[in-house]
């Protein structure tokens, strides 16, 4: 629950935000190199899931259960990352009620 609660720190005001979607690149920091993610996401957003991501697959390496992709799967948003020589490529994919499901039947 550590990532969770570090990717969407809660803030004192709500606001209603489109989910992003797309793909980015990031560095071994965690800092976004590309991307096809719409410029109107706020880019320090997208720094806090690059950052997650490159640390999640350097914790795994540090517990010898080194990862070549993960896969994050939330109820409205999906999450892909491959890593790439200490940064990762990260596909953001919107999940609606329409979007169809590996598990979920095909409207």
């Amino acid at each position: 629950m550590g990532f969770l609660t570090r990717l969407f720190q809660f803030r004192s005001k709500a606001t209603v935000q489109l989910l992003p979607s797309g793909s980015m690149t990031v560095d071994h920091r965690g800092r976004v190199v590309t991307s096809t993610v719409s410029s109107a996401y706020p880019e320090a957003l997208l720094n806090n899931i690059g950052r997650e991501v490159v640390l999640l697959f350097r914790e795994a390496h540090t517990a010898q259960m080194p990862l070549a992709e993960i896969s994050l799967h939330f109820s409205s948003l999906h999450v892909t990352a491959r890593e790439l020589r200490g940064g990762a490529v990260i596909f953001l994919f919107p999940q609606t009620a329409f979007s169809p499901t590996a598990t979920g039947s095909h409207l």
